[in-house]
């Protein structure tokens, strides 16, 4: 049988996907495009706003319209907060939330093919790279979130923070490594308290270990908050394995915001954590996550958060308008920021970010960087060569053309101009 995946949101649900996929590997399944011909359909959802919801539901109804005899199964966050409401779409054969994503492999060949023994996950030793040509992968360091946010849906859906052990992260890096990754995204949900429930360790601790312990080529850690970034823990990045860039959410700029956002920084220790990261790690890159329109944001609020955004130049920003999560505090406020307002102040951000991302693009050119090809997207000038792209230690997208194959290969290039094709990428020079 054919199985195909999509995942949506962030980079925990691309390990999870990561985990199933090896998981109906092992118990026979041939893993296939989600746009390929395929008997079962697995679609890990997100439902951080209204919009992850409506895009879930219509991936459902388009995989059925795509393969009609299809077995559709609803995971993720979508499916950990409202089960019952997907159960009813007919275009859904399963739903099962994140707790029983250990569960779903067993369930689809209950359904399909009772005679199928499930293997044993637990004791078995999975082959990731057997079904799979990325050269990078997802760890899951750590799930859950007990920070509880006032807009944040994700305590709810993910569960109270648990570390997984480190030396299961080692065994689990070391294996991808062997098998040919040569990047692991450290992932989770609330990367900095990673530790807390464990026996004498911390993030600094767990990755030191990792460094001196594993010989993968690129760690890269995906998302840290303001308050979590110390010189201890930067010090780490003067090892070049670990990428130089930090995601770091700011929601906000205004303090008045961030208070009712139940945030646990002032818009001050933002720039602080900012500026310690660049005396730090130089030409490190820094992305973020804004939220607009959030309860009570006044057009002072706005601005404060329009400046800090020019202020730091984040290399890129995700913009969010606010949605109501049910479920959350924020659902008890009054929504009070309309829809064209939140509309007109992302696009303003989308500028800053583009304008800042412009000049940080420009501020590279020359520079040589050490890039991880991937799969070729396409054909190059003329169908004669393959156009490759890839991603520098600092997540500086670039792309060549190559008649020599160069997926898996990390590679020091020049960095080149910024084709007027392609505003988000870069070229190379050879």
């Amino acid at each position: 049988m054919r199985v195909a995946f999509e995942t949506h949101g962030c980079k925990l649900n691309q390990a999870d996907t990561l985990k199933l996929s090896e998981e109906f590997h092992e118990a026979g399944f041939e893993i296939v495009k989600d746009d390929d011909p395929c008997d079962v359909y697995v679609l890990n959802s997100c439902t951080v706003t209204h919009v992850a919801d409506r895009k879930g539901r219509n991936s459902a109804r388009a995989a059925r319209k795509l393969n009609p005899n299809s077995f559709v199964v609803f995971t993720g966050c979508y499916a950990e907060r409202e089960p019952k409401t997907l159960i009813s779409i007919r275009d859904i054969d399963l739903v099962i939330g994140n707790i029983g994503k250990k569960e779903i492999v067993g369930k689809v060949i209950e359904e399909l093919n009772p005679e199928i023994t499930v293997p044993d996950f637990s004791t078995s030793h999975r082959s990731m790279n057997s079904f799979s040509t990325r050269t990078r992968a997802m760890v899951k360091i750590q799930e859950g979130c007990n920070q509880i946010c006032a807009y944040c849906i994700v305590p709810k859906v993910r569960g109270r923070e648990k570390s997984v052990p480190v030396q299961s992260l080692i065994n689990q890096i070391n294996h991808l490594s062997e098998s040919g990754f040569k990047e692991v995204v450290l992932t989770g949900t609330q990367l900095g308290s990673y530790g807390f429930d464990l026996e004498s360790t911390s993030l600094r601790q767990m990755l030191a270990s990792i460094l001196e312990n594993t010989d993968v080529p690129r760690l890269r850690v995906s998302s840290l908050q303001p308050q979590e970034i110390g010189n201890d823990l930067l010090n780490l990045w003067a090892d070049p394995r670990l990428c130089r860039h930090f995601h770091v959410p700011l929601q906000s700029g205004s303090n008045t915001i961030l208070k009712n956002m139940r945030r646990r920084y002032t818009s001050e220790e933002y720039v602080s954590s900012t500026n310690r990261i660049r005396s730090i790690v130089p030409n490190a890159s820094i992305t973020s996550d804004v939220i607009v329109g959030f309860p009570g944001e006044s057009l002072t609020d706005f601005r404060r958060t329009s400046e800090l955004c020019r202020e730091v130049g984040f290399s890129d920003l995700h913009v969010f308008k606010f949605s109501v999560r049910p479920g959350t505090s924020a659902a008890h406020l009054i929504d009070d920021v309309d829809s064209p307002t939140k509309h007109k102040r992302s696009q303003i951000l989308l500028e800053i970010a583009e304008d800042s991302f412009r000049k940080f693009r420009e501020s590279n050119i020359g520079k040589h960087e050490l890039v991880l090809w991937e799969e070729p997207s396409k054909r190059g000038k003329r169908d004669q060569f393959p156009t490759y792209t890839g991603l520098t230690s600092n997540y500086i997208k670039v792309k060549t053309e190559s008649r020599e194959e160069m997926t898996g290969v990390i590679e020091r290039v020049k960095l080149g101009m910024t084709p007027a094709d392609d505003p988000k990428v870069m070229t190379i020079v050879r």
